[in-house]
């Protein structure tokens, strides 16, 4: 077992490595140039839409804007958030924050993009609801059913994993450190609280997810600022060191920049999912007139994940100082991170954020690999096997220990974005085409509501 641990940890290296970052940052450059910085420019549109009421409730689909993303949202904010985060202060130094940042501006095109092309090449399914995503829009737009294939193979296999089995392992470990409780019967409420959720299909996730996310994110948020708030003095020395390290490779593994850059992106990539393909499988649910609508609300994704969420653990680390501790690693960096700063109670707010973020995951991803495993096998008897199985898979998660499926899955995770990215570079012309009719659309909106019409 040790042996087949190694392996798929080189493996995963080499997948997870310089030339799948590169691509990833590098379609997210692209697009941004050929989409006119569409993050600046229509974030503000994007931002009101996601809170208002949705414009586009009788068009098709079968949940809200706010839905689609919540879903989104919750397959995201993991730990990914909490240890993600940590780790990639402890391996590339505070400057890997930067690079997080980075990444995470121009991942807001790519996210776009996905979402785009996931409600554009959008199918109806045999039990009259909405099915997209790479898988989709690989197959129909650009003509490669073997990549769609690839990719739905890629994705139905880490749904076990990286949004399940970890997550549930995750949790399981906090409540047992934090609140002494076995880790059995936190593996059975996971359970019972998957199975219903999951069982109930999108229109229940949707749902769940739109009242959950909120809470979750403003727990965390909230503390985060209460941090700020009782030590602004300390937040100008944190950004500058945050800053210079990103390019001096300062506190980095052997001080090279290069393990900023790499483990900054590589941690914000993992945290946000921007070219992975997993979130466009949920946007592609939603009820919009237009693809480019929705895709400005799953924009916004990537910012409250990865520039909002995962910037106060990092800051609120750099501003500890911690990470220069070697005996702190992951979650306990951030845990004691957050006990310097708000006393006793810090670990808490940790473990509670970690519960939340980590079973949200679970919810989100179990739509994901529903989604890829329903374009493998059309028979939609076959979905209640997989259900079936997902759910099992959260005790089991929770109860032994997970080295070699976190590893194997992590790798599955990284070879989804390789098709993805070719989809949304092969039909970037798609991607700007339908930008130019939902810029058409706003201004004909804003021109619509001046004159009072």
């Amino acid at each position: 077992m040790e042996a087949l641990t190694e392996f798929l940890g080189t493996v995963s290296g080499y997948v997870w490595g310089p030339p799948l970052l590169i691509l990833l940052v590098g379609t997210g450059i692209f697009l941004t140039v050929r989409l006119g910085l569409l993050q600046l420019r229509l974030l503000p549109y994007a931002l009101k839409l996601t809170f208002s009421k949705n414009p586009d409730k009788d068009a098709e689909g079968d949940i809200s804007h706010f839905q689609a993303l919540s879903t989104a949202m919750a397959a995201t904010v993991g730990t990914g958030n909490i240890v993600g985060v940590a780790t990639a202060v402890i391996l590339g130094g505070p400057g890997a924050v930067f690079w997080m940042w980075f990444s995470a501006f121009f991942g807001m095109a790519t996210k776009y993009g996905e979402a785009v092309l996931a409600v554009k090449y959008r199918i109806v399914d045999a039990k009259g609801q909405m099915a997209g995503g790479p898988m989709y829009y690989l197959e129909h737009g650009l003509k490669q059913k073997w990549l769609a294939v690839l990719f739905a193979v890629f994705g139905a296999i880490a749904a076990f994993g990286i949004g399940n089995g970890t997550q549930s392992n995750s949790v399981a470990s906090v409540v047992r450190d934090t609140f002494s409780v076995p880790t059995w019967i936190t593996g059975i409420i996971l359970t019972i609280f998957a199975a219903v959720v999951i069982i109930g299909g999108i229109k229940t996730i949707g749902k769940v997810t739109a009242f959950f996310v909120p809470f979750m994110a403003l727990f965390y948020i909230i503390a985060g600022i209460i941090i700020m708030i009782l030590n602004m003095d300390l937040i100008p020395a944190a950004l500058g060191t945050i800053f210079s390290a990103a390019f001096t490779g300062e506190a980095a593994v052997g001080g090279a920049i290069g393990a900023a850059i790499r483990y900054g992106v590589a941690r914000g990539v993992f945290s946000n999912e921007a070219g992975l393909g997993s979130a466009p499988i949920a946007a592609a649910a939603a009820k919009t007139d237009m693809p480019g609508r929705q895709a400005l609300v799953s924009m916004t994704q990537v910012l409250f994940d990865t520039l909002i969420i995962c910037s106060i653990t990092g800051i609120t680390i750099v501003m500890s100082g911690l990470y220069k501790d070697d005996s702190l690693e992951g979650a306990a960096l951030t845990t004691a991170a957050f006990e310097q700063f708000l006393g006793g109670v810090g670990p808490y707010i940790v473990a509670i954020g970690l519960v939340f973020f980590a079973s949200s995951t679970i919810i989100g991803w179990s739509y994901y690999g529903e989604k890829c495993f329903q374009y493998l096998f059309k028979n939609p008897k076959l979905l209640i096997v997989y259900r079936i199985a997902f759910v099992a898979m959260v005790f089991v998660g929770a109860t032994v220990s997970l080295d070699v499926v976190w590893t194997f899955s992590d790798v599955m995770n990284g070879l989804m974005a390789f098709p993805n990215l070719i989809g949304l570079l092969g039909l970037s012309g798609v991607i700007v085409y339908e930008t130019k009719k939902i810029t058409a659309k706003i201004k004909e909106e804003k021109e619509q509501a001046r004159s009072g019409n």
